[in-house]
């Protein structure tokens, strides 16, 4: 089974990607055919500092290769070293209908919030759906919010199809019931966009700084206290074994818990958890020129894959003559 999934390198990779997106993929590599890439086409809708982009993409891809992705089992690059996508993008361009990406609610959310509405914006969703049909996956994770755009995929490999004839495997999407939303700092999912975020590889006193800052209810604590209402408790969870989970929950239920005893516990357990991927980061920060190769062989595996279904498109629609 082909699968393809990327991640933005819009900022530094909090636990909600990890426990979201990086985990799922790293496992994946083990029993799946599986396509990784740093999406930075994508990130210039919101990152518009170029040296910051830059620098995302190689944290990215470090951060990916610290915490178990293996490029000799998965192909992982980045998405701008395979330019085949953005010609792919142009030729899906001309059979996808305006109203189809104005119903977007992602657009829409962004225009909420204040983004410029650009044709970047807008058709973020072809990119997309190129990204997905030139490899010919089979199954795309995505969450709740990217299900949307997956449909457009489909949609827009559908009416392709229908117009030139069987080129792109219709995708199907994998939201995996068992893949929890992580909550941020504030009880809202976590996301770069709220600024809520626990990075996972913050220095150690910016992890104290930011699990001090977990919000929590004004409960004494003598009372007991509802673990299911609790995001401290719901981010915590994703560190603890279901025996561990099960003894926490009774603390909270019994009363004397006070609730900077389980942030201590939080930071203990997620500066254990990520020790050995720690490490491995700061030996790859001390080989840049290592990750760039690894990335560039990447590419080269991608492209390989890239070109035919290009090629069969650019035949189909009459680019070839």
């Amino acid at each position: 089974m082909r699968i393809l999934s990327g991640i933005q390198p819009s900022g530094s990779l909090h636990i909600g990607n990890y426990f979201g997106m990086m985990k799922p993929m790293i496992e994946y590599q083990e029993v799946d055919e599986l396509y990784c890439f740093i999406v930075n086409y994508h990130a210039m809708t919101s990152v518009t500092d170029g040296k910051q982009l830059a620098k995302g993409t190689v944290d990215a891809a470090m951060d990916f290769l610290a915490l178990g992705l293996d490029p000799d089992q998965a192909i992982f690059w980045v998405q701008s070293d395979v330019p085949e996508v953005a010609e792919l993008t142009w030729i899906l361009s001309n059979v996808t209908p305006v109203g189809l990406l104005l119903r977007s609610h992602s657009y829409k959310d962004k225009i909420a919030q204040g983004l410029s509405p650009n044709h970047g914006l807008l058709s973020y969703p072809v990119l997309m759906a190129a990204d997905i049909l030139l490899y010919q996956s089979e199954r795309v994770p995505v969450g709740q919010d990217q299900q949307q755009h997956l449909e457009i995929a489909r949609d827009i490999a559908i009416k392709f199809n229908h117009f030139f004839g069987e080129t792109f495997v219709i995708p199907e999407a994998e939201i995996n019931p068992n893949i929890p939303t992580v909550l941020g700092l504030d009880g809202r999912k976590m996301s770069k966009s709220y600024d809520n975020t626990i990075e996972i590889f913050t220095a150690e006193e910016s992890l104290r700084k930011k699990i001090a800052g977990i919000v929590t209810d004004s409960t004494p604590v003598s009372e007991p206290k509802d673990p299911d209402k609790c995001n401290l408790f719901a981010i915590i969870s994703l560190f603890l074994s279901e025996d561990e989970k099960t003894d926490l929950a009774e603390r909270y239920r019994r009363g004397g818990l006070k609730y900077s005893e389980v942030k201590n516990e939080l930071f203990g357990g997620i500066w254990e958890f990520f020790g050995p991927a720690r490490e491995k980061r700061k030996q790859l920060e001390q080989a840049p020129d290592h990750v760039r190769e690894v990335l560039q062989a990447g590419a080269e595996k991608a492209r390989a894959k890239a070109l035919p279904t290009l090629e069969l498109a650019k035949e189909r629609v009459g680019l070839v003559y």
